[in-house]
């Protein structure tokens, strides 16, 4: 976490779907942010100072048994606090106010009315706005001391604040893009009730991350995990920038890269950088590690597990080549991402989603200490980051590509075959996707081969029994949720047409048009 005179904001989770995105608004409002469980007591959210208290939405009843709840102790303690949807209602709930079902649910776009009386939050916006709801219940009194400055059909108070005790609420989802003015109304509890100025800045984040690497690491030897991708390359940069020669970026080649990878990570990076990369060619190792593996959780510790091992050969071998007297390799370098952490099992409590990461996947061996530089943050402000350190747009703008590579993307044995049918394919996908000048509007495009499904065709007048092939657009903000993007249909054809004509493997190509939640955003 930054250094500052006061700590985070913290966003206390009930349970909402939108958590993770209210921590990016108030970061967008260039104010650091936090995500922290219901679960978290009082005292050790006032042991962290925090320069605010977010409540988030939460999908239970204030008034039903065992529903999360909060302790007066925190609205009386001198920290301001902002109360979203089921954060207003237990806040309203906690000061004596009154939270009923009044028989009006609001689900979606709702008018807010402001009263006369618009106090801080919505001074000078328009009289009727729309705003996103989500609800059954109702604040139908306000607490003492609290001016109501909203009104909705379902909400008799859809807002209050009492500016003195730093003290404010919503009953709609100001987070959202569905809420127009939402932004602003976060920016004004943020400015002008907390008295947070703008700190959270790009260039602060630099600077502070350089700090604490330094500090980290002293003399000691540093080897970065280079993938090539937007996340390790930032990680590298900011670690290159802190301890200089110090760092040496070892990327290995496991085999279940895409078309052309290694060759843009020696041209780009080191071109960009100058750092010095040693590459490990490791794909027998991988390919025999995998043989006979099907089992998506059992490739993803395998991928991880083999990783590991190749860096601390690569670590051997450095320290043998520095001689007895030389520093030894103490630290790796890891591309962490906050959604990363939240998705193995950290930060909120949530489900371990991403089992292959290194948050969740590394050997209990590991040998170096861990340096992550960018576990604080989102990926556009990783990007940004990387502007702010000189990368060039090819690397900051990649889409993200997964650790593990093109072993998770095959659904079935990972083969040499198998790697290449994928890999064609891949790079064909990418192709017509840049030419159509869509690279930007989407976040990401699994190429998924369903290795163990065979489908029938017909391709040269015969009868083939080729394997089908998923294309998985999709957009997002931060891969915490993500939606299907909408190809233009003549994009779909061309990939569709060069595929079946020219990956002889497949003979079919198919569109995941899922959501996530439910799915995920890779297949395995």
């Amino acid at each position: 976490m930054p250094s500052s005179a006061k700590g985070p904001v913290l966003v206390v989770d009930f349970g909402a779907q939108y958590a993770q995105l209210i921590a990016r608004r108030v970061r967008e409002a260039q104010v650091y942010s936090e995500v922290v469980p219901h679960s978290t007591s009082t005292a050790e959210l006032l042991a962290r100072d925090p320069a605010a208290v977010v409540l988030s939405g939460g999908p239970s009843s204030v008034y039903a048994d065992g529903a999360p709840g909060l302790d007066p102790e925190l609205l009386s303690a001198g920290v301001p606090v902002f109360g979203i949807c089921y954060g207003f209602q237990v806040m309203a709930q906690a000061l004596g106010g009154t939270v009923e079902r009044t028989g009006t649910r609001e689900y979606g776009r709702t008018d807010l009315d402001l009263e006369s009386a618009t106090g801080v939050l919505h001074t000078e916006l328009p009289e009727h706005h729309p705003v996103w709801m989500s609800h059954g219940d109702a604040v139908t009194k306000a607490p003492e001391g609290f001016t109501v400055t909203a009104t909705s059909p379902g909400a008799p108070v859809a807002a209050f604040e009492d500016v003195e005790r730093g003290l404010a609420g919503v009953q709609y989802h100001p987070e959202v893009a569905h809420s127009p003015h939402g932004q602003e109304v976060l920016r004004r509890f943020l400015r002008d009730i907390a008295g947070i100025g703008p700190a959270w800045t790009t260039a602060s984040i630099v600077d502070e991350q350089v700090a604490l690497i330094r500090e980290q690491v002293g003399t000691g030897r540093v080897i970065c995990a280079l993938s090539g991708g937007v996340d390790s390359a930032v990680a590298a940069a900011l670690v290159q920038r802190a301890v200089g020669d110090q760092l040496t970026c070892v990327f290995v080649d496991h085999g279940l890269l895409r078309a052309g990878e290694r060759a843009q990570v020696e041209r780009d990076f080191v071109g960009a950088t100058g750092v010095r990369l040693v590459t490990v060619d490791a794909k027998d190792r991988f390919l025999a590690a995998l043989a006979g593996v099907t089992d998506p959780e059992k490739k993803r510790k395998i991928i991880g597990r083999e990783f590991i091992r190749v860096f601390e050969q690569a670590a051997r071998d450095l320290q043998a080549e520095a001689g007895e007297h030389g520093e030894e390799v103490e630290f790796l370098v890891q591309g962490t991402l906050y959604p990363d952490v939240v998705e193995s099992g950290g930060g909120t409590g949530t489900a371990n989603i991403k089992s292959h990461h290194n948050v969740g996947g590394l050997p209990d061996d590991l040998r170096f200490g861990l340096v992550e530089p960018l576990r604080a943050l989102f990926k556009d402000e990783v990007r940004r980051v990387g502007l702010e350190l000189g990368l060039p747009e090819t690397i900051v703008a990649r889409q993200p590509f997964p650790g593990p590579g093109l072993g998770i993307r095959i659904i079935g044995e990972v083969t040499a075959e198998r790697l290449e049918t994928l890999r064609a394919a891949d790079a064909i996908v990418r192709e017509e996707l840049t030419a159509a000048g869509l690279d930007r509007e989407i976040w990401q495009c699994p190429v998924v081969l369903l290795a163990d499904v065979r489908s029938v065709g017909v391709q040269g007048d015969g009868r083939t029994y080729g394997h089908p092939i998923v294309l998985r657009p999709v957009s997002s903000e931060d891969a915490m949720t993500a939606d299907w993007t909408r190809l233009p249909y003549e994009v779909l054809e061309r990939i569709s047409t060069r595929v079946t004509n020219e990956v002889a493997e497949v003979n079919r190509v198919t569109l995941d048009v899922t959501s996530k939640p439910p799915g995920t955003i890779e297949w395995e």
